[in-house]
């Protein structure tokens, strides 16, 4: 038997009807909302922003030159 319950104020309400035994050991688990989107950035640029200075040891060229060092292009 499971129930599908929501969080309000920090309970846990069950549907009506729903019966457990007292003192029964339960195990809550949040379920992903469907079509939930992640929250938005105010703009693309922000979001990016996230990801700014990660990537390390690189060529200094690497943004000019990027179709050369991954697809073998000729350099500009």
């Amino acid at each position: 038997m499971s129930y599908i319950g929501t969080v309000s104020h920090g309970v846990v309400v069950l549907p009506a009807g729903a019966k457990l035994d007292e003192g029964s050991q339960v195990r809550v688990e949040p379920l992903k909302k469907r079509g939930r989107k992640p929250p938005a950035a105010s703009s693309l640029g922000e979001m990016l922003l996230r990801f700014a200075g990660k990537a390390k040891g690189l060529p200094v060229d690497m943004a000019r030159n990027h179709d050369h060092y991954l697809h073998g292009l000729p350099k500009k």
